[in-house]
């Protein structure tokens, strides 16, 4: 018994500590900042490329190779993809939204009052394990529950934060990484790609000219089509990473954060449980 009261003693100190310093709110705190910021730079990305395509879906090219009269549409090859980068800033704006939260939580929760509260907890909870063992079997299950209550209001947003922060860097940073440069990338080539088919128009020429400049227009017309094929693939891959920025920014904001606060739940259930079995023991052997 005498070991299981040691130990409580320098966990609840080390967690009384912890609230006192702040390391783990500022750590926290930084993480929140630093993702919250990734995804607003990711969401400016998307949403620039998301103006990049409303602007080219307009653009129509006329081409008349050989004479045969040839009209190509830019919005038609854009249009899947433009639909996808709407619903990626619809999903851009739920992970903002919820790192957000996380930030104001954060803030709330560190709070001098919810540490003084822990403290007074922590205090109360340490003077019943250490009386004798007829108060410790009475009054120790009931202080260990607040104490708990309150290491979850305290703790809580930092655990999730930090753990989420630590798988985030591990597997999920490098992919969003890569995925935002070929957005920045995407957006580069359509701009590219739409000036030059703009500049691609047979204008108002004499007969001479005209005779005179049809193999070249047949020839301008083989890299205007090449020019959209270059737009299909660039949009094709970009539709690829959007989704993988879709798949990477709900499960960093939404499914890891549940996780880990679940997580947190069920362990401070665990000691609670076992816990109250070891003090109730303590008392009955006293007696």
């Amino acid at each position: 018994m005498l070991k299981k009261r040691l130990l409580w003693t320098v966990v609840t100190v080390l967690a009384a500590a912890g609230a006192l310093t702040g390391h783990i709110d500022r750590a926290s705190e930084e993480q929140a900042d630093n993702a919250l910021k990734n995804a607003l730079v990711t969401f400016a990305v998307a949403r620039t490329l998301n103006g990049v395509v409303s602007a080219a879906q307009g653009t129509e090219v006329a081409l008349e190779p050989g004479g045969v009269g040839v009209v190509l549409s830019v919005g038609e090859i854009l249009d899947p993809i433009n639909d996808l980068i709407e619903r990626f800033s619809a999903v851009m704006l739920i992970a903002a939204s919820s790192l957000g939260l996380q930030t104001l939580l954060l803030n709330i929760t560190s709070w001098w009052g919810v540490t003084a509260f822990l403290l007074v907890a922590a205090a109360g909870f340490l003077a019943v394990i250490w009386a004798p063992r007829s108060v410790a079997a009475r009054y120790a299950q009931p202080a260990l529950r607040v104490l708990l209550i309150l290491l979850f209001v305290r703790f809580a947003v930092p655990v999730l934060i930090v753990g989420t922060t630590i798988i985030s860097d591990r597997f999920l940073a490098p992919e969003q990484e890569a995925a935002t440069a070929i957005l920045r990338d995407t957006t580069a080539d359509i701009e590219r790609i739409n000036d030059e088919t703009r500049t691609t128009t047979a204008g108002e020429q004499s007969l001479m000219d005209r005779l005179g400049e049809m193999i070249d227009e047949s020839l301008e017309s083989m890299r205007v089509g090449d020019r959209m094929k270059e737009l299909r693939e660039s949009a094709s891959n970009a539709a690829e990473h959007v989704v993988s920025l879709i798949a990477i920014f709900v499960l960093q904001t939404i499914l890891l954060p549940v996780l880990f606060l679940w997580l947190f739940i069920t362990g401070l259930k665990g000691i609670a449980s076992r816990s109250a079995r070891l003090f109730q023991g303590g008392g009955g052997s006293s007696r």
